[in-house]
């Protein structure tokens, strides 16, 4: 008996954010003895031929010329800049303070989305709003813990992939799922290749290995996300993002003899609530 399509898509949804904290753990891996623009430049080229090969077992062969090519240019950058502070932050905090950040993305599309989409923001969503940026701040502690470069360059990050779910808001229903794939992946490699030149340091195999599984993290992951939204709603798979928490815990732990306080876990179960109380309100206006 087949599996109902909401749970299908949970689930799905829950292994796509297993594979990207996956993901998450080689870059922090990684990104401990080589320079964030390195890593990514690895990375990139290691997941080009994966998204080709995911590509074709999809059955999306098309055009790869992108129908909104100053806004793709604008995304790549966006998604640049992103990928090159998250991967600072996750060399340089642990994954528990990372995802507290990241989980602020919600938020931060909620703030975007009035003066970019014209989308209001009702006294729920600015509550909400209130209330996620306050878990934040108690979680953090900044008055015990000094903040550091890390700390902005996860903010940094946090900013630009929300810019990025803004472009997609705009423009995705018009671009191929394939070239909204690839291009990002393509200009990553493009724009770091001469900085490789400048930047580059020697690899021992625990890097390469690491970089390579950043790329089957990352492959994986998307394919896994994209079959989740064909089967269940925003609504149902975008709070598994939370689940990431769990494998902070779990990696953090084994790997990196990191912890969680009882200080952090309340502060991001704050922000976890108030990026929830963000999904469940278009869905509740729609019904």
């Amino acid at each position: 008996m087949p599996l109902p399509a909401n749970l299908t898509g949970a689930l799905l949804g829950l292994g796509a954010f297993a594979a990207f904290s996956f993901y998450d753990v080689m870059t922090k891996v990684a990104g401990a003895g080589l320079p964030a623009a390195q890593v990514l430049f690895m990375a990139g080229a290691f997941s080009l031929p994966a998204l080709w090969l995911m590509a074709r077992w999809q059955g999306d062969r098309g055009a790869m010329r992108p129908r909104h090519p100053w806004i793709m240019a604008l995304r790549v950058a966006v998604i640049l800049t992103s990928n090159v502070l998250g991967v600072y932050a996750f060399a340089n905090l642990p994954l528990a303070t990372c995802y507290a950040i990241f989980f602020t993305m919600p938020l931060i599309i909620t703030l975007l989305a009035w003066p970019l989409l014209n989308e209001t923001i009702d006294a729920w969503r600015g509550t909400a709003v209130a209330v996620g940026f306050g878990g934040v701040v108690y979680a953090l502690d900044p008055g015990a813990d000094t903040l550091t470069t890390g700390h902005f360059a996860a903010a940094g990050a946090a900013l630009a992939s929300a810019t990025n779910f803004i472009i997609i808001r705009k423009v995705g229903r018009a671009e191929r799922g394939f070239v909204m794939q690839i291009w990002p992946m393509m200009g990553q490699v493009a724009v770091l290749a001469p900085v490789m030149l400048v930047m580059g340091q020697p690899v021992d195999a625990v890097q390469t290995g690491a970089t390579a599984l950043m790329a089957l993290g990352m492959v994986t992951g998307m394919g896994l996300l994209i079959a989740a939204f064909a089967r269940a709603p925003s609504i149902v798979v975008s709070p598994m993002q939370y689940s990431q928490i769990l494998w902070a815990a779990f990696y953090g732990a084994m790997f990196f003899d990191e912890a969680l306080t009882p200080r952090m876990t309340l502060g991001m179960a704050v922000i976890i609530a108030a990026g929830i109380a963000i999904l469940i309100r278009p869905a509740r206006s729609a019904a």
